[in-house]
């Protein structure tokens, strides 16, 4: 199959390479892609100085242009980060490897041998905005799991990408493996971005990290099979049964930990029974937290003057920011009634003492992950264990919730026989 973009340019010539080096890649043993990785973990650490450098460009044109707090921050670089960015990259080499995993296999009744078994996707293309940590998390899982990857950030990250991939390819090639198996997609207006949506039979799979925007854009306009990351309209609800110091910590954390995050709280939902011990605490806690409040005529009655009346808006709104929507709800039953309206199915908290009410919040809840008593923060690939996360699927085709090293493989059956014919 061919591409249906036009026979030749940059972004072609670049896909068509990723092509040739995964390739390369997909027969390769677990050791020759884990020194890959390990020689990248040394690089970043390395070349700090001058990743934290080109970062300082980006960060600087950023906030000239009066971009918001919480996107300079997922856009910032710093010695720390990098550190946290290689160590996560080591722990992606002490993974299971998935590539030649047996899914299911039988020796069929005329005698023919069956495996099912997991192989790379082949290219991956990453579509992705402000967050250049993306850039090496996106790398080190595709080559962990024997694809090559294309990346695509935004114009507003170029000179941090750029520096990056730049690190990664020099890695990559000082392990033997091609240094094609990880490109940046050239040019940074948004032609590059529908050449490489529409570049079928060169990219084999495309994933949007981002905003709605991108998302939807990337959704309808992409030719190239698509696997969706949601936004995250995050809900926290406070039982009846809850212990309220619990509450409180899970609360704050879910919020105000790193709001700029798709698995920070948007929303509060408190049940009735609780709201006269719990608002004003709650309150309290959320403004010594920097955080403002959107709430209901209940939480308006508790602070007067501190707490924004809250409209529809906020209730589909993800803020990204020290702020969020609050309400007090009859019973469970209205919790999860009023996420099912305004979630974006990302992840849903429920904090209780009552196992019933677990039980049934868990069960009604249709969101990628459901948390009893425990931060909305945790919906994350490096906190499940799965190392750093290619992003989290809000669809429930092929991948859903934090995409881990198995979703980045399809499978193939392998039939063995003897001289068998039908």
């Amino acid at each position: 199959m061919t591409s249906s973009a036009s026979p030749s340019s940059p972004v072609l010539d670049t896909a068509r390479r990723a092509k040739e080096a995964a390739a390369v890649l997909a027969p390769l043993p677990r050791t020759a892609r884990d020194g890959a990785l390990l020689a990248i973990a040394d690089a970043l650490v390395a070349q700090t100085d001058a990743l934290v450098a080109a970062n300082a460009q980006d960060v600087e044109k950023a906030r000239a242009a009066g971009t918001s707090a919480s996107i300079v921050d997922r856009l910032t670089l710093t010695p720390d980060r990098i550190a946290a960015i290689a160590d996560d990259v080591r722990k992606v080499v002490g993974l299971p490897d998935p590539v030649g995993e047996v899914l299911r296999g039988s020796t069929l009744p005329n005698g023919l041998d069956l495996r099912q078994v997991r192989v790379p996707l082949g290219v991956v293309g990453i579509i992705y905005e402000a967050r250049p940590n993306v850039t090496v998390d996106a790398a080190a899982l595709c080559l962990k799991s024997g694809n090559a990857v294309l990346l695509r950030g935004s114009s507003s990250a170029y000179a941090s990408n750029s520096a990056l991939v730049d690190v990664l390819r020099g890695a990559v090639e000082s392990a033997g493996l091609p240094a094609d198996a990880v490109q940046l997609v050239p040019g940074e207006s948004r032609d590059s971005v529908r050449e490489l949506m529409r570049a079928r039979g060169l990219v084999d799979v495309l994933i949007p990290r981002g905003g709605a925007a991108l998302i939807r854009t990337v959704v309808e306009e992409s030719t190239v099979p698509v696997i969706e990351t949601g936004t995250g309209n995050c809900h926290v609800y406070v039982d009846e049964a809850a212990d309220l110091d619990m509450a409180i910590d899970i609360l704050v954390n879910s919020k105000a930990q790193r709001p700029s995050v798709c698995n920070a709280a948007e929303t509060v939902l408190v049940h009735a029974g609780i709201a006269e011990k719990f608002l004003p605490r709650a309150l309290e806690a959320l403004t010594q937290a920097g955080v403002v409040v959107h709430g209901d005529a209940a939480w308006q009655q508790v602070g007067p003057g501190l707490v924004a009346p809250v409209t529809d808006e906020d209730w589909a709104t993800e803020y990204l920011s020290y702020d969020i929507a609050a309400a007090v709800v009859p019973d469970l039953d209205a919790a999860v009634a009023h996420i099912r309206r305004w979630s974006s199915g990302h992840t849903e908290a429920i904090v209780t003492g009552s196992q019933a009410a677990a039980r049934r919040f868990t069960q009604l809840v249709d969101s990628t992950t459901v948390a009893v008593n425990a931060s909305t923060r945790f919906t994350d690939g490096g906190q499940f264990g799965f190392g750093a996360e290619i992003g989290i699927s809000t669809q429930k085709l092929h991948a859903r919730g934090p995409m881990g090293l198995p979703e980045l493989t399809s499978t193939k059956y392998i039939v063995t026989g003897d001289g068998h014919t039908r």
